[in-house]
């Protein structure tokens, strides 16, 4: 969500993110994605959380193949490219609009021909223009370092509440870094229950399993 360019004085630990590209290895396909943080800022690297993410995805725990799925605040569009390419019928990688050109390259670079139809890039603000969306209209919910901004919570959550049904899956990877963290969890399982599911101890990033909660029918 945050498209913030950095000061160029930054910490050596950083200096990976100020490479022009990253290269992995997922799904049985050498991925390399451009970077630009020096343009956009932190929607423009790829962070742990998302590289977990797709170790986590690549382990088969949730079920890929055929189903629709959506990555919000997808930044460089790894975690929705390795989503693709692990099996998803349907793949829509959303951020903010100023992201959408370099992200739809990546997303070019990395898809192969013939699944290219299988993937969208598409401007998504949280809060906003959800109704071309649809409701409940997504099987796989995948976030990776999107809860970092508090100001940001009530639209994420009424975001991930539209796009969900009682059957989705929500996968939310991040670090517990501040209270604002473990709040915003606080805030989540009051719309869906919410276990960990990985833990990784390298990278000090959880995964989390949502479920929407049933509708309450009044009586």
């Amino acid at each position: 969500m945050a498209l913030v360019p950095y000061d160029g004085n930054y910490l050596p630990v950083l200096s990976k993110l100020h490479n022009s590209s990253a290269e992995f290895h997922f799904a049985d396909h050498n991925v390399r994605l451009t970077q630009d943080w020096n343009k956009l800022g932190v929607a423009a690297v790829v962070w742990d959380a998302a590289v977990v993410m797709c170790m986590y995805l690549e382990l088969g725990q949730v079920e890929l193949t055929g189903k629709v799925a959506i990555e919000l605040g997808a930044g460089t569009g790894l975690v929705g490219i390795v989503a693709a390419l692990l099996g998803a019928k349907k793949v829509t990688i959303t951020d903010r609009e100023p992201a959408l050109g370099f992200l739809a390259a990546n997303v070019k670079e990395n898809i192969p021909p013939d699944q290219l139809g299988a993937v969208d890039v598409s401007e998504l603000t949280w809060g906003q223009g959800l109704e071309h969306y649809p409701k409940g209209g997504f099987d796989i919910v995948l976030g990776a370092d999107i809860v970092y901004l508090e100001d940001t919570f009530p639209s994420l959550l009424q975001t991930m509440e539209h796009l969900s049904s009682e059957s989705s899956v929500v996968l939310l990877a991040c670090k517990i870094r501040y209270e604002r963290d473990t709040n915003f969890l606080s805030m989540l399982k009051q719309l869906f229950t919410v276990h960990e599911v990985h833990y990784d101890k390298e990278r000090d990033i959880h995964i989390y399993k949502a479920v929407k909660l049933p509708a309450r029918r009044d009586l």
